[in-house]
């Protein structure tokens, strides 16, 4: 009895899992993401490394996880330099690789 209890409550825990998921684009290719991820874990469980560009074009992406390292930063939702790990992925956002070397510097 325990045993047919214990496989309900797992079947009900994947199923309301696979509810709480919804898509992003990420440059232009839609992504599945789940509720409570960041962008930064949707991305990385989408098999995406490379998160932005430097100025020499070197490719940069998750590294600390934490906010501190500014490593993975995007363009979400038009907004440049969003810190993709502390940033939650929301239905429907729209995530842009970041290249430095293309981006205007005021001066």
């Amino acid at each position: 009895m325990k045993e047919k209890n214990f496989q309900r409550k797992l079947i009900q825990y994947f199923e309301m899992e696979r509810d709480n998921t919804f898509e992003i684009e990420v440059n232009g290719r839609k992504v599945t993401a789940q509720r409570g991820q960041t962008i930064a874990e949707a991305l990385l469980a989408n098999g995406f490394r490379v998160f932005r560009r430097t100025r020499n074009d070197a490719p940069r992406g998750f590294y600390c996880g934490m906010g501190v390292c500014y490593e993975c930063r995007m363009i979400v939702n038009g907004i440049p330099n969003v810190r993709t790990c502390m940033t939650p992925a929301t239905p429907g956002c729209e995530v842009t690789t970041q290249n430095e070397a293309k981006m205007k510097v005021k001066e």
